[in-house]
């Protein structure tokens, strides 16, 4: 028995450590205004629990020294569904990129950095 409630406690810890440690920052406002001034924008839809998500926030919050004149906006997909509605992303680990009020960018899954950078570059 003693067993058992190990190895369930040791699931529950390893659940835990894959745990996404971001906050939603995504505001209607911040986006708004940021699409007004033409900045570019990195939106991240991300959820708790998922792996790829981690993977992808911890790239991200490089990307954000990397690239100061961007824009970088994170929301929970579960707890945020207006806003998924709106930016129409029907699935978590979505990286949208948004210029000059348009959407030039959206990307599922994408987990190497490289790749991330170039996304990002692009539309630099």
């Amino acid at each position: 028995m003693l067993k058992k409630l190990y190895i369930i406690f040791f699931i529950l810890i390893s659940f835990d450590s894959l745990a996404v440690e971001k906050k939603t920052n995504f505001t209607l406002e911040k986006f708004t205004e940021a699409n007004k001034s033409g900045k570019t924008i990195v939106i991240n839809s991300w959820n708790k629990y998922c792996g790829t998500c981690a993977k992808q926030v911890k790239i991200l919050k490089e990307a954000e020294k990397d690239f100061p004149n961007a824009l970088f906006l994170y929301y929970e997909q579960n707890k945020n569904e207006e806003i998924a509605k709106l930016l129409n992303v029907k699935y978590w680990a979505t990286i949208i990129i948004y210029k000059n009020s348009k959407e030039v960018a959206k990307e599922l899954g994408v987990t190497s950095k490289n790749d991330i950078y170039s996304l990002i570059k692009k539309e630099i």
